[in-house]
């Protein structure tokens, strides 16, 4: 601030602070994520911590351990990257090392379910159920 005085930090349970200054190479050493095993992790791909990943949290980067940490319970890349509020694409890298590591399991969603329009059509209206903060219901198209 002005004063010298540092911002407020963010409170409450999902806060995760300030983003990183590090840049995102440095964490995945220089590597992107369709590095050439294969296409890279969509998404919404499913992310949940091993009991082996839970053990090593204490021999793990920060964010490797921020990552295994916040797949207590299952998350989405999507979700996980905005939690943490690292890039997408480092998510998706040191997800694939824990991986590999034993650390993560990783479930891929069944790519005709994902491209299943009747899927999108209830995202869509359930969001729409959703009222605004007066109380009205979206009803546009």
């Amino acid at each position: 601030m002005a004063d010298g005085t540092p911002p407020p930090r963010p409170s409450g349970p999902e806060s995760a602070g300030f983003a990183s200054a590090v840049r995102p190479f440095l964490l995945t050493a220089g590597r992107v994520a369709d590095g050439g095993d294969g296409p890279s992790l969509p998404v919404e791909t499913q992310v949940v911590a091993t009991a082996e990943g839970l053990d090593a949290l204490d021999r793990l980067s920060f964010e490797q351990h921020d990552i295994v940490a916040v797949c207590r319970i299952p998350q989405s890349l999507a979700e996980i990257a905005a939690r943490l509020r690292l890039h997408l694409n480092v998510v998706r890298v040191l997800a694939e090392d824990l991986r590999a590591a034993g650390q993560l399991t990783v479930h891929v969603p069944d790519s005709g379910v994902v491209h299943d329009a009747s899927v999108l059509r209830r995202v869509i209206d359930g969001l729409r159920a959703i009222p605004d903060a007066r109380g009205v219901l979206s009803d546009s198209d």
